[in-house]
């Protein structure tokens, strides 16, 4: 994941590259999107969504911007990947539901 910009407003903007897939087309950078809290800007709550590039699926993240005593981030995230379906009857399995941590590089 690379956040490029923040704004004045908490708008988050970057791009994402998985190593995963279920797809058999080669994977691509994806555009990223999202928005934090603008209030307390210690230890911000966030969302970001994937529209991922390469396959029919987006994924969701949710979490929190954690800084230990020594100054490191750390994102904690939960995530919902919704992928495309061909019928109702198919939904059941349409959803997946994960965690991810990140740290700075």
């Amino acid at each position: 994941m690379n956040i490029t910009a923040v704004n004045n407003v908490g708008k988050i903007f970057g791009t994402y590259l998985t190593r995963v897939s279920s797809t058999d087309k080669p994977i691509g950078v994806s555009p990223l999107r999202g928005s934090q809290q603008m209030g307390d800007q210690e230890q911000p709550t966030f969302g970001f969504t994937v529209a991922w590039s390469f396959s029919d699926s987006t994924t969701v993240f949710v979490g929190q911007c954690f800084v230990d005593d020594k100054g490191k981030e750390t994102l904690q995230t939960m995530w919902l990947l919704r992928k495309k379906v061909d019928s109702s009857q198919d939904n059941w399995k349409a959803t997946l539901v994960g965690t991810n941590l990140f740290t700075r590089v």
